[in-house]
């Protein structure tokens, strides 16, 4: 649920934190003192659309923040864990800064975040329905997977099925129409691979010739310092320097002496194994000295050779490892251009057969959504009746689809008709504001025992009723409130007494600045709003009176409607 909400310097709200509880929250107030502002914040941080018409004036810009309390097994733990957000379990804090020019900040946990992540997020949080506003159930596309929801038990194992087996066909299909590609484009293809892999063959490239050659070639472009250095080493050692004379005769000397003085005993071993190692040293630096020759044309062939390699990296990868790699895969490729008939023979099949077990789950969907639908329809006319449309028709219209797609091969969208003699219509293109609300609320009360949404925010949605219709829709409203927390901003004072908690929404004037002003009421001030809601400005004796029965037969109402809930649920 959304427990807890601030706003600062948005629209006419200058600072305000609201705090919420389970159940219905309803939000009064006179026309223009905020209460959809308050509507339209939770909004923004669901990810609606910003507009630096919101930035208070004199502001830099506008803050929104909301604390969401959730269940450990929330859908919205999975997008969070999606877009890399860290979560505790069952807290979530959704935040969004819009600034003066109309761009906004937005962030989820403290983690910046694009509109369209927060939107995601807050799309699982938070359902608001408007009286022109289209929502999920509004939205065709959405209504089968609503009656999916509403049967998931019946459904959802035949769809996890489906969704394995369309899956490895979506992978094999496209396959298939890679093999099926233009016949020309085809012959150019296999042309282009067998001159590919003839020059590939002729080149004949190897990671360690390479390396082998880079050595040589090194060592014959710095041949004349090679030698002359080696010359100058060995000379050191045993030529006119006499280095290892020299050693030879300390070693001698050393030698004399540790049969006298033990202590030289270290000196004369360290002597003596250089003395050996370097002599060992001067004969292997002669022994190359003398094999080292010049070979310009050795390098000539080098040079051609890794000429070569240059080229087939400027072709075929940057590195010989690259190029083998490339090598492997178009052979690949060719062989199964040049085996494409039976190639496509092969996966027709395997196609043609994943199909067929297509569209035996597809008709199995079909089936139980078919039961399922009259289920649904009855429950939704039942909910129409208690609203009092008891001549509504509602159908759900099930389409054949030619080709699969996720949910199977059924288009499924809701029809209603709410007048005797008139066919019914797709539920978007139902006009009558009133009946549009109904309906609604009808939905609602089959479908929010089923979604995981948070919280369902209804904005003046009993605009256009009143009397028993008034009564009808505070009880199926306060219904809701039993599976989902609800806030609602109403008019009606039949909804107003069957809040659990009920915000005052005022506004005042000071310093010619105006302010918005929220305050819980309860007791003798909630009797005074709701007389007043009933009769206007002028509150009597009288309207208080009806006020009061009418908070006892809300709260006797929702022992009811709590009653049959548990009822219903024992009995399930």
């Amino acid at each position: 649920m959304l427990k807890e909400l601030n706003i600062r310097n948005f629209a006419i709200i200058d600072e305000l934190t609201v705090y919420f509880n389970d159940g219905l929250t309803v939000l009064t107030g006179e026309t223009g003192a905020g209460k959809s502002i308050i509507i339209d914040a939770v909004h923004l941080l669901a990810g609606g659309r910003a507009s630096q018409e919101f930035v208070r004036h004199g502001a830099k810009k506008a803050e929104l923040t909301g604390l969401f309390f959730v269940s450990d097994n929330h859908p919205v733990f999975e997008k969070l864990s999606d877009a890399g957000i860290d979560h505790e379990e069952g807290t979530i804090i959704l935040r969004r800064d819009i600034n003066e020019n109309g761009k906004s900040v937005c962030r989820v946990n403290g983690k910046l975040v694009t509109l369209s992540i927060l939107r995601d997020i807050g799309s699982t949080l938070v359902d608001i329905h408007g009286q022109h506003e289209s929502q999920e159930l509004m939205d065709e596309k959405c209504h089968i997977d609503l009656l999916d929801q509403f049967a998931e038990k019946q459904i959802q194992p035949i769809k996890d099925k489906y969704h394995r087996l369309y899956h490895e066909y979506r992978l094999l299909k496209k396959e298939v129409d890679a093999i099926n590609i233009d016949e020309q484009q085809t012959a150019q293809r296999i042309d282009l691979y067998q001159f590919q892999i003839q020059e590939l063959e002729d080149a004949k490239l190897s990671e360690k010739e390479e390396e082998a050659l880079l050595e040589e070639r090194k060592r014959l472009q710095n041949f004349h310092k090679i030698y002359e250095r080696a010359i100058h080493a060995y000379d050191a050692i045993s030529g006119e320097l006499k280095g290892l004379d020299c050693i030879g005769e300390a070693m001698s000397a050393l030698e004399d002496i540790v049969s006298l003085d033990e202590q030289f005993h270290d000196s004369f071993e360290a002597v003596s194994s250089s003395f050996y190692a370097l002599q060992d040293a001067s004969y292997q630096i002669k022994n190359i000295i003398d094999e080292l020759e010049f070979d310009p044309e050795r390098l000539n062939e080098i040079e051609s050779r890794l000429a070569q390699y240059q080229m087939m990296k400027r072709k075929y990868g940057s590195t010989v490892k690259e190029i083998i790699t490339y090598y492997e895969k178009i052979k690949e490729e060719l062989n199964t251009l040049l085996n494409r008939d039976e190639a496509i023979q092969q996966k027709e099949q395997d196609l043609r057969k994943m199909e067929s077990e297509l569209d035996q789950l597809c008709d199995e969907l079909t089936k139980v959504r078919k039961k399922c639908a009259g289920i649904l329809s009855e429950a939704i006319m039942n909910e129409l009746r208690d609203l009092h449309m008891e001549k509504a028709k509602f159908i759900v219209q099930f389409e054949r689809l030619n080709n699969f797609d996720i949910n199977g091969k059924d288009y499924i969208s809701f029809y209603i008709s709410t007048n005797v003699g008139e066919p019914p219509k797709s539920l978007p293109k139902i006009a009558s504001g009133g009946e549009l609300s109904r309906i609604m609320l009808a939905l609602k009360t089959i479908f929010s025992s089923k979604s995981q949404i948070t919280s369902i925010i209804f904005d003046e949605v009993d605009t256009g009723v009143s009397g028993r219709v008034a009564q009808a829709i505070a009880e199926k409203i306060a219904n809701i409130s039993f599976n989902s927390q609800v806030l609602c901003i109403s008019h009606l004072p039949q909804v107003a007494a069957m809040a659990d908690q009920h915000y005052l929404i005022s506004k005042q004037v000071e310093q010619n600045r105006t302010f918005t002003t929220v305050q819980v009421i309860e007791n003798d001030t909630r009797v005074e709003e709701i007389s007043r809601m009933m009769s206007g400005t002028e509150i009597t004796e009288l309207t208080l009176q009806h006020a009061r029965e009418l908070l006892q037969l809300a709260l006797i109402k929702k022992n009811e409607i709590k009653e049959q809930l548990k009822s219903s649920t024992s009995m399930q």
